[in-house]
């Protein structure tokens, strides 16, 4: 017996009643009845123009003519429009013997007519010698079966509160298909039959059909929207414009460099956040500098480590420390690089150098060097580098560093010494490493951010992996010109080991107005617009050349809306995330700080 055996039916005397089954297809009909009153509109008004679906209105039409030829894409235009509408294709196969027969009959038809106006003297008609040709070339392409014969009718219906908004959204699309020279025509006294055609019932209520052989219908393929789906990749979010998803690899483009511009509060954080934790999938290792503290959580649930950057933090990075040297690079170009990058990073904490305090720090950090036998004749893998406290006592000794010398004491002896003159401890062999700096005073960001970077980018240098820099609040860098220099250093050579930097920044003036700024931007496979205020909206439109329409689109965005760019090409966007996702990479407070009561409670039982 089956499971429905067992339902008896209510009756007086239920111990003489007969057992009587309830057949699965009477359920499933009831069940099919309760949901057809679910989805069905709350009343329905058929006019001879339009239908009214409750407080909807509804328009549908057909196509009845195309073009002697259909270009590939042709529909993209209407598929794009953002508007609310739908659009059903119908095709049905024809035999192919029958249709070559017919094929004969019409190729002898026009055949006949060509030579009678021939006989009669007549101008020669070149739309028959067109028609003839086509025919032809079409019967060939049938008999060799390259070519197949199908009935195809094309419905469109659209959406709207009123006739007016109906009619403007008809317009647009006449315009958009008579421009191609495709002609539609409303459905009048069959709006019923034209809606029922178009819903997805695969049923064709109109027949009104146009046949077309394979490579004209080909063009109709309705998934050729300009969408960023690709085959790998993690998923950035939704196409705003026909929700097809916008999947992408920023390690397939021609540098692995991404750059996000946002107004506070847009979703920028949330947004990088995401693409994080759906990196971490793809055995990439994630680097992020975080200046507010809002990746701790991330790392946490990741199983990352999280350094604390501060002047009373015990994480400490010694910006002596130099890289080992690649198979294509010698201890002397090494050694020169580091001398390089931290001449830059001594004009920024000591506010800027002439010429002669230059070539003194220069001069210093050499002696420094050599002063733990580090030379660029010497293999220093194993050597310990040299501390602040050693350039120090290096710079003592030569004649004109007395200013210097007064500027470097408050980092090895005053209040700010306790940050960078001790050994590294920090450890970022994990696949997720974030360094806060949200401690750290405002005047030292610049100079820890410096300090971070050159750490991250030594370690890189060391060995080659698919890595992901996050420089967060990256105006901070910018603010400088030696930061930023550094940060386009990165921008630049990071695709050489495999290196991805993600710079994100809601302080778009101060970024551009960087000699840097423009070029980390070009240097940027991916570009990310997020909603933007009024005040910087004008240089964000001429920056990324963006029109009228997309000016006004980033202005009016929600959050988490936007713009995307890849390579040349660009949609608008929709971040998305699931349940999980989203408890792992809010940035709400309310539930953040849910989230940590919660923490707190389970260790509380766990105590108990």
């Amino acid at each position: 017996m089956g499971l429905f055996d067992f339902i008896k039916p209510k009756t007086k005397d239920a111990k003489d009643a007969p057992i009587a089954p309830i057949l699965p297809e009477q359920v499933y009909k009831v069940a099919e009845m309760q949901l057809k009153d679910i989805i069905a509109p709350s009343a329905l008004s058929i006019q001879p123009k339009e239908l009214n679906l409750g407080t909807t209105l509804v328009r549908s039409y057909f196509v009845i003519s195309y073009p002697r030829y259909l270009n590939d894409n042709w529909l993209s235009p209407l598929i794009n429009l953002d508007k609310v509408y739908d659009v059903s294709i119908h095709v049905v196969p024809l035999d192919t013997t029958k249709v070559m027969k017919d094929f004969q009959r019409k190729v002898a038809e026009v055949e006949s007519q060509i030579m009678q106006n021939q006989e009669a003297g007549k101008v020669r008609d070149p739309s028959l010698d067109v028609a003839y040709k086509d025919l032809e070339d079409l019967r060939d392409g049938l008999t060799q079966s390259q070519e197949k014969m199908f009935e195809v009718s094309l419905y469109i219906t659209i959406y709207g509160e009123d006739n007016k908004e109906l009619d403007k959204v008809e317009n647009e699309i006449k315009g958009i298909l008579e421009s191609k020279l495709v002609f539609v025509k409303p459905a009048l006294f069959q709006q019923d039959q034209a809606f029922l055609s178009v819903l997805p019932l695969q049923q064709d209520k109109l027949m009104i059909q146009n046949k077309l052989n394979t490579s004209p219908l080909s063009s109709f393929f309705p998934f050729v929207s300009f969408d960023l789906s690709s085959d790998k990749g993690i998923l950035y979010g939704l196409n705003r414009h026909n929700g097809s998803l916008i999947l992408f690899d920023r390690f397939s483009l021609e540098n692995y460099n991404s750059i996000t511009f946002a107004k506070s509060g847009s979703g920028k954080s949330y947004t990088t956040k995401l693409e994080i934790l759906r990196t971490l999938m793809f055995d990439t290792e994630v680097i992020i500098i975080d200046p507010e503290r809002e990746y701790e959580y991330l790392a946490e649930s990741v199983g990352g480590r999280y350094f604390n950057i501060s002047l009373t933090s015990d994480h400490h990075i010694n910006p002596f420390d130099l890289p080992v040297p690649g198979d294509d690079e010698s201890p002397s170009e090494v050694l020169r690089s580091n001398i390089v990058n931290l001449v830059g990073l001594f004009r920024v904490m000591l506010g800027g150098l002439s010429p002669e305090e230059d070539a003194i720090v220069d001069q210093a950090i050499t002696e420094a060097y050599a002063l733990k036998d580090i030379t660029g004749d010497t293999d220093f893998t194993e050597l310990d580098p040299p501390l602040l406290s050693d350039f120090e006592t290096v710079l003592a000794g030569i004649d004109g560093a007395d200013s210097l010398l007064a500027r470097l004491a408050k980092y090895t002896k005053g209040t700010w010494s306790g940050f960078i003159n001790q050994p590294s401890n920090v450890d970022i062999n994990k696949k997720l490493v974030c360094f806060s700096i949200r401690d750290m005073e405002d005047e030292l960001k610049p100079v820890a951010m410096y300090i971070v970077t050159h750490y991250i980018w030594n370690a890189v240098r060391k060995t080659i992996k698919k890595r992901l820099l996050v420089v967060d609040e990256a105006w901070i860098m910018m603010k400088n010109d030696d930061t930023a220099s550094f940060l386009f250093g990165l921008a630049k050579r990071g695709r050489k080991y495999y290196l991805g930097l993600a710079t994100i920044t809601q302080d778009v003036g101060d970024f551009l107005r960087s000699p840097y700024g423009l070029p980390i931007i070009t240097n940027s496979s991916i570009q990310l617009l997020l909603k933007q205020s009024p005040s910087s909206i004008d240089i964000v439109q001429k920056t990324f050349n963006l029109t009228d329409e997309e000016k006004f689109l980033l202005l009016e965005s929600g959050v988490g809306e936007g713009i995307f760019f890849a390579g040349l090409k660009h949609v608008a966007i929709k971040v998305v995330a699931s349940y999980t996702e989203d408890q792992i990479i809010t940035s709400d407070p309310s539930q953040l700080l849910q989230i940590k009561e919660m923490k707190k409670e389970l260790q509380e039982t766990k105590s108990v």
